[in-house]
Parts: C-alpha cells; sequence; structure tokens
C-alpha cells in the first residue's frame, strides 16, 4: 500500500453523531472516508450504514487491516443492533471491492442473530476459495452476495452481475 489512504465510502441514515464518530475514527486511520448521510426511505429500518470496503475480501485485506480494528467494527455494529432494541430496525451493508466484489446484507429482527452472524462473517473467508471456484460459478459474476440465512444460521451465497 502506498502512504495515501484509500478512498471508503460511507452511506448512512438513522445514526446518531456519537455512533457515527465511534465508526469514522475506526475507518479514518486507514481510508479517506467519504460520508454520504443519506434520507430515511419508506421502508420499515430505521438505520442503515452502507460500507464500501476498496479492497477484496480476503486474507490479505485481513492482515493489512488487522484483526483488532476489524474485532472492534464488528463490536460497534453489535452495539448498534443493541442500541436499537428489538424489530427490523437496522440494515447493513458491506461490500468490498474485488474480482468479483464481496458484499454481505445483514437486516435481522433477533439481536442474538445478527450478532452471531457478524461474528460468523470470519468464516465465510474460509470458504470464499469454494464459493468463487470457476468450476461451480455462473459465469460472468461481478457480485458475490452472501445474505444470513436466519433457519439456518449461516451465510448463503448468491451471484450477481452488473449490466
Amino acid at each position: 500500500m502506498s502512504n495515501s489512504k484509500p478512498p471508503l465510502s460511507l452511506k448512512f441514515y438513522g445514526v446518531s453523531p456519537w455512533e457515527l464518530e465511534i465508526l469514522y475514527s475506526l475507518l479514518n486511520s486507514l481510508f479517506q472516508v467519504e460520508e454520504d448521510k443519506q434520507e430515511q426511505p419508506d421502508e420499515d429500518f430505521s438505520t442503515m450504514i452502507d460500507i464500501v470496503f476498496p479492497l477484496a475480501f480476503n486474507e490479505d485485506f485481513f492482515k493489512w487491516f488487522g484483526r483488532a480494528r476489524w474485532d472492534k467494527t464488528k463490536a460497534v455494529l453489535k452495539e448498534f443492533r443493541r442500541r436499537r432494541g428489538g424489530g427490523k430496525t437496522l440494515r447493513v451493508y458491506m461490500k468490498f471491492t474485488g474480482k468479483p466484489n464481496v458484499k454481505f446484507m445483514l437486516d435481522l429482527d433477533d439481536k442474538n442473530l445478527f450478532d452471531s452472524s457478524i461474528d460468523k462473517m470470519d468464516f465465510v473467508l474460509e470458504l470464499l476459495p469454494y464459493h468463487l471456484d470457476p468450476q461451480k460459478m455462473p459465469k460472468d459474476i461481478s457480485d458475490v452476495v452472501y445474505h444470513f440465512d436466519d433457519r439456518i444460521e449461516r451465510w448463503k451465497v448468491s451471484y450477481g452481475s452488473e449490466e
């Protein structure tokens, strides 16, 4: 990595200034954070956080980002969920740019399942080579999207392409 910070996109709505400052301080030490406060659309979620990391989701990312910083980032997201109580109040998107892009989408009602899904993101790293196997993956894929299935309590993969 060069000395300049890579740009990171942070879109949000329904986030308190205190919460935003905590998240910003974690990310700003490594990235040039480009904040974009959104208007809340007509939907059930009172809070949305959309983070686009300018790096691929792989072992190199975690070595560079640091395990301690990653754990703090996950803890902050769990705290966001805890502060909002039950129901569909928080939606989180995390995208890692690469070939293909890797996206995580969380919008679980249950706090314990939300916390579990955040913790299990790390395990997706181990499954990624299998999910990205050209023999098993559809052709011309630009996005690998993970949704947490609350019935089986695992991340489920789907594939998409930009058209």
